[in-house]
C-alpha cells in the first residue's frame, strides 16, 4: 500500500531546501552563523576553532576547517573563513586559551576547541573544570570511537565488560555543564543549539561538550538550509524583584559597618560603574576577590583592595568588623571568606547579588537574584538619603592608606641587590600601562598581585583562581591577547608553572600573538614551599634539587636554564638580575612586535606582606616532628575562630 501525503505537506516539503555535508561540515557552518546581542551591541560568537588533530578528528572535523579556509579563500582572498583555525600544542592549553579569551571579552565571545580520541581528548579534561568551575564558556568538540563499533576494539578505546557504549569521553560528563555525544547525523542540531543554551546562559556557562565518534564527523547527510542561517542568542539582564530590592535595602540602611565583597560578576555585568555610582553615593568600602579585582580603580577613595586569605590587611579588618557584607557577583570561594574566618562580627549579616540563585543564598545571605548592574542601580535608589558615618569614612581613608604605604614599602628596590618576587611585581605595575593585562594563574605570585597589584583598569587583572591551573599562564596570555591586541599582556609565571606548560610559546609565536612573560626563577615552587613550611613539613619536595648523599632532594640546586629554553622555543629572551635591567627590558619588550620573556633569579624565602589571614588547610593532628606539632597548635586556634555564618531570619 503506498500513502500519499497532503498536497499542503508536499508544498512545505519542497519549500525546505536541503545541501549535503557532512556532519563535520555541518558544524562548522553552523558555529560560523552563530551570534550573541547584549544592549544592542550584536558580535559573533565564535572566534574560532583551536584543535590539534589526530586519527579521531583529522578526517572529520579537520577536512572540515581545512575545507572553510580554502572555500573563504577562493571566494575572496580577504575573506576570513567561517572559523578561524589555530594549531595549539597541547591539548589542555588549547582550552586555557579559549577560556582566557571568553574572559576577557566578558563571556561574550568564544572558542572551539577540537582534539582527537583517547589522550588528545581526555587531555582536554582539565581544561573543561577549569572553564566550568570559572563559569567560562568553552566548546570542547573531543573525537570519540566508532559509533559503529564495526572495528572495535579500535586505538586507545576503553572497554568496560560491563557497557558498551561507555567512552574515555564519558569523563566529560560531570566537568562540562552541557553533554551530548552525537551517535547519528540527526542528532546534531539539537546537540548544537543545547550547547549554545548553555554557553550563552550567564547562569549556566561553563564547559559544553558535544562528543563526535569518527565515522559519524565523516559522514554525509542532507540538512536543512535553515541550520545554517545567522541565529542572535540574546544575552539577557535579569532584574531584581522590588520586594528583593526592598529587603536588601532595609539591612543596608540599618548597617554602620557595611562592607562591599566585588566579585568576577561585577566585571562579566559592565557593572563597574554603577558600583562605583553605588559606593559613592553611600560611602560604603569596596573589597575585592579574586576575579573581582579591579571592580574599582585602587586609587577610589571607597577601594580597599583584596579581601581574604590573600587580601590587604585593610579590607580584612573592615571585614572582621562588618556588620553587613553585601556580596556582588560573587561566590566565597575559601580564599575570599578566609575560610570562614574573615567576617566576624557577632551579628553579621549578608545581602547577596548574584545572577545565580546558587550564589545568592551563601552564608545563608538575603538573596537578590539578578543582574549586577541593573540590580546595583535599582539599590541605589532604594537606599537614596543612607550614608555611613564620617567617623566609618575615615577609618576606611586610614586603613587604605596605610596599606598603600605597605606595598610601596615592598615595590621599592636597592641597586646592586637580588630582587624579590614583591620588587618584580611592583617594576612591572609601575611600568606598564594603564590598560596593559596581568595574567597569573598559581604558586605564590596569584596572592601577591591579589594583595599587591594596583589595578588601574576593568580588564587589566586576569588571574585564574577558581582552579588555580598550573600551565594556564602563557596559554591564558594568549587567549588575552588575541581578545585584546591593543594592551599589553604581561604573563607572570613562575619555573613550576613555566615548566608544565612552556610550549605554547611556540604557538605565540607561530600566530604573531605578542606577549611578555615575566619568567621568575626560584628554583622550585616557592607556594607550596612557603605553605609547607607554615603546616610543619619543612618544605619538602616543593625545590628542584639533586639527591644528596643520604638519598634526600636536598643537594645543589639543578642546572636548569629556562632561558635558553624558552629561546629555543622561538621567543626573544632577556636575563635580567637588577631592577634597573628589569626596567630597560620591559621598554624593550613593549616596544618589540615578537614574544619576549624576561628572565629574573628571585629569591623565595622574601614573602608579601602578611594578609593577617587564614586559609584552611589540615595539619597531622599527631607527629613526631616538632615542626608540624607548632603548626597543629596554631591550626587548632584558628579552627576556634572559623564560624558557620548562617544569618538570622530575614527583618
Amino acid at each position: 500500500m503506498v500513502s500519499t501525503a497532503p498536497k499542503s505537506t508536499e508544498k512545505l516539503a519542497d519549500a525546505e531546501a536541503t545541501v549535503r555535508l557532512t556532519l563535520a561540515q555541518a558544524t562548522i557552518r553552523f558555529l560560523a552563523n552563530q551570534y550573541v546581542e547584549r544592549d544592542g551591541l550584536r558580535t559573533k560568537f565564535f572566534a574560532g576553532c583551536l584543535g590539534i588533530f589526530g586519527h579521531g578528528n583529522v578526517a572529520g572535523l579537520g577536512q572540515a576547517l581545512l575545507q572553510d579556509e580554502i572555500e573563504a579563500a577562493e571566494s575572496n582572498p580577504r575573506r576570513e573563513p567561517g572559523l578561524k583555525y589555530v594549531l595549539g600544542r597541547n591539548e589542555q592549553a588549547m582550552v586555557h586559551t579559549a577560556v582566557a579569551y571568553a574572559r576577557q571579552t566578558d563571556r561574550l565571545e568564544a572558542w572551539a576547541v577540537t582534539a582527537s580520541v583517547g589522550p588528545g581528548s581526555t587531555n582536554m579534561l582539565t581544561g573543561a573544570a577549569l572553564a566550568t568551575i570559572n563559569r567560562l564558556p568553552v566548546l570542547l568538540l573531543p573525537a570519540d570511537t566508532f559509533a559503529t563499533r564495526v572495528s572495535s576494539p579500535v586505538l586507545q578505546e576503553l572497554e568496560l565488560p560491563s557497557s558498551g557504549d561507555v567512552t574515555v569521553n564519558d569523563a566529560f560528563k560531570p566537568l562540562s555543564r552541557y553533554f551530548d555525544r552525537v551517535w547519528r547525523p540527526e542528532q546534531l542540531p539539537a546537540a548544537l543549539l543545547g550547547a549554545m543554551r548553555v554557553l550563552t546562559d550567564p547562569v549556566e556557562t561553563g564547559a559544553a561538550t558535544v562528543s563526535i565518534p569518527q565515522d559519524v564527523q565523516a559522514e554525509a547527510h542532507d540538512w536543512p538550509e535553515s541550520l545554517f542561517a545567522e541565529r542572535t542568542w540574546h544575552i539577557g539582564r535579569p532584574l531584581p524583584e522590588r520586594s528583593a530590592i526592598a529587603r536588601a535595602a532595609q539591612i543596608i540602611a540599618a548597617a554602620q559597618q557595611p562592607l562591599i565583597v566585588a566579585g568576577g560578576g561585577v566585571h562579566y555585568s559592565e557593572a563597574e560603574e554603577a558600583l562605583a555610582a553605588l559606593c559613592e553615593q553611600t560611602g560604603i568600602p569596596v573589597a575585592e576577590s579574586q576575579a573581582g579585582k579591579g571592580s574599582l580603580r585602587f586609587d577610589h577613595p571607597q577601594s580597599v583592595g583584596a579581601v581574604g586569605s590573600t587580601g590587604t590587611t585593610a579590607a580584612n579588618a573592615l571585614a572582621a568588623e562588618a556588620d553587613v557584607v553585601i556580596g556582588i557577583g560573587t561566590r566565597y570561594s575559601d580564599f575570599t571568606s578566609a575560610s570562614r574566618t574573615a567576617f566576624n562580627h557577632p551579628h553579621v549579616r549578608f545581602v547577596n547579588i548574584n545572577v545565580a540563585s546558587l550564589d545568592s543564598v551563601k552564608q545563608g545571605g538575603v538573596s537578590v537574584v539578578s543582574d549586577a548592574r541593573e540590580a546595583l542601580q535599582a539599590l541605589a535608589g532604594a537606599l537614596d538619603g543612607y550614608t555611613v558615618s564620617g567617623e566609618y569614612r575615615s577609618r576606611i581613608t586610614e586603613l587604605a592608606q596605610e596599606w598603600d604605604d605597605t606595598v610601596s614599602s615592598a615595590y621599592a628596590t636597592e641597586d646592586g641587590v637580588q630582587l624579590n618576587q614583591n620588587q618584580v611585581i611592583g617594576l612591572v605595575n609601575t611600568l606598564s600601562d594603564p590598560r596593559d593585562v596581568v595574567v597569573c594563574a598559581a604558586g605564590s605570585m596569584p596572592g601577591d598581585l591579589h594583595k599587591l597589584w594596583r589595578t588601574r583598569d576593568r580588564k587589566g587583572y586576569h588571574v585564574e583562581y577558581g582552579y588555580s591551573c598550573m600551565g594556564y599562564e602563557i596559554a591564558g596570555g594568549i587567549g588575552v591577547r588575541m581578545a585584546a591586541p591593543d594592551r599589553d599582556v604581561f604573563i607572570m609565571v613562575g619555573d613550576g608553572s613555566y615548566l608544565m606548560m612552556a610550549t605554547e610559546l611556540v604557538t605565540a609565536v607561530q600566530e604573531g600573538v605578542k606577549v611578555i612573560p615575566i619568567l621568575v626563577q626560584n628554583h622550585g615552587f616557592a607556594s607550596i614551599g612557603g605553605l609547607s613550611e607554615s603546616l610543619g613539613s619543612q618544605r619538602f619536595g616543593t625545590s628542584y634539587r639533586y639527591r644528596s648523599g643520604d638519598g634526600r632532594l636536598d643537594g645543589d640546586k639543578l642546572p636548569v636554564d629556562l632561558a635558553a629554553n624558552a629561546a629555543s622555543l622561538g621567543a626573544d629572551v632577556i636575563k635580567v638580575t637588577t631592577a634597573a635591567e628589569f626596567a630597560d627590558a620591559v621598554k624593550t619588550a613593549k616596544a618589540a612586535d615578537t614574544v619576549t620573556v624576561i628572565h629574573v633569579e628571585t629569591d623565595p624565602l622574601i614573602y608579601a606582606p602578611d594578609s593577617q589571614s587564614w586559609w584552611d588547610v589540615p595539619v597531622s593532628e599527631v607527629s613526631t616532628l616538632e615542626s608540624t606539632q607548632t603548626a597543629y597548635r596554631r591550626y587548632a586556634d584558628w579552627k576556634k575562630v572559623q564560624r558557620p555564618l548562617v544569618n538570622p531570619s530575614d527583618p
